[in-house]
């Protein structure tokens, strides 16, 4: 083999070479930047954000107001268990021409438990955006103290409105009582979960089921019975 041969396959090698040693350079040059360490081609780490009281996908709640009693309230806390109609529907029972609004309210959750509650945490769910459904306004969003404007005449926003009932005009102390004696056939418990099309903030209705954590576990007997 000759001198010209053995320089035209050793030039070949060379160039082969060098051309795999740019090839790889520009990969890395590409992957990991001007630098040595390759911190661009180290895996990406995916850190969870620090966690809120409320999903982002949920509505934001309205803080301006007093939150109800949660579903999602962590096991273990000293409360009860109870579907939120139901629990409406104790507190309505134990109303008697003697009670106050101070006076606490007995019933029996949904794991047996003897529990007491006060009107404070019925008046917590009626200032609760969401409570019959996503999107759904707090039922005292258009049932507030000033009759002119609260549909049927219906003040929710307190202990006296709601007994004083609805249908009250020219602000007459008294309306429809909204009650009843039988909770279940009551006009409130009819509006809570039972969907009114045609009737504005009514459309979506309260899953009679539809569990909240309220009140809290109560010794003894239960000095009423539970409705």
């Amino acid at each position: 083999m000759n001198d010209d041969v053995r320089k035209i396959i050793y030039g070949t090698i060379t160039v082969f070479l060098l051309g795999v040693m740019a090839w790889i350079g520009i990969i890395y040059v590409s992957a990991c930047g001007v630098t040595l360490t390759c911190n661009r081609g180290a895996p990406r780490v995916d850190r969870t954000p620090i966690p809120t009281l409320i999903p982002a996908t949920l509505p934001a709640q309205d803080v301006s107001r007093q939150s109800a009693p949660s579903a999602v309230t962590p096991a273990g806390l000293d409360t009860c268990r109870v579907p939120a109609a139901a629990f409406i529907g104790a507190w309505a029972a134990s109303q008697t021409p003697k009670s106050t609004e101070a006076a606490p309210f007995y019933f029996v959750d949904k794991d047996g438990k003897n529990c007491e509650a006060a009107f404070s945490d019925v008046q917590a769910l009626f200032n609760q955006p969401n409570l019959r459904g996503a999107d759904s306004l707090a039922c005292t969003s258009c049932h507030s103290g000033d009759l002119t404007v609260a549909p049927a005449q219906l003040d929710l926003s307190g202990y006296a409105g709601i007994l004083a009932g609805s249908r009250r005009e020219a602000n007459k102390p008294k309306g429809v009582n909204i009650l009843g004696g039988d909770w279940k056939a009551s006009l409130l418990y009819d509006f809570l979960v039972n969907a009114k099309p045609n009737i504005p903030g009514h459309e979506q209705a309260l899953n009679p089921e539809a569990m909240i954590f309220a009140g809290k576990p109560f010794a003894g007997p239960l000095p009423t019975a539970a409705p």
